[in-house]
């Protein structure tokens, strides 16, 4: 008795290209060193703002003021939305090559997938960089005590 299996469903591969960037082979290594330095970002991040103040109960609009008000804290917070955001974005998009059979459903997904990624990053780095701590015109009891007073 003989039993016969049927091939498995290919999965999704280009042809191979002898000539070129290896994009793969780059996003591979953008992966661990991004992960490498948001490991370092991330656990400055969280040990400035939770063990070294008066933990999570300080946190507040006076608090991101004072830290977005020194341009080291915003090229630190900046750089770790981008490496996140970015790496992030890599991770799904090795998803969306694995699972995402035709070819149609790729474009979409990866196209959505980069959109998305670019307003993010877009809107994040516009706060970052043009947050205002001490508004024109606001209560002087509302400003932070870092702020001129009115």
């Amino acid at each position: 008795m003989a039993t016969t299996i049927e091939a498995p469903r290919s999965p999704y591969s280009r042809a191979p290209r002898s000539r070129g960037i290896n994009w793969e082979k780059w996003g591979w290594m953008y992966m661990r060193a991004s992960g490498l330095v948001l490991v370092v970002l991330i656990f400055g991040h969280l040990i400035v703002n939770l063990v070294l103040g008066d933990g999570i109960k300080a946190i507040d609009f006076a608090f991101v003021g004072g830290k977005w008000s020194n341009p080291f804290w915003q090229v630190w917070d900046c750089l770790m939305l981008w490496l996140a955001m970015i790496h992030g974005a890599n991770g799904m998009r090795t998803l969306v090559n694995d699972y995402a059979s035709h070819r149609t459903t790729r474009g979409i997904l990866k196209g959505a997938l980069l959109f998305s990624v670019i307003v993010l990053i877009t809107l994040g780095t516009l706060v970052i960089f043009t947050f205002d701590p001490c508004p024109a015109g606001a209560p002087a009891d509302l400003l932070a005590s870092f702020c001129p007073a009115s």
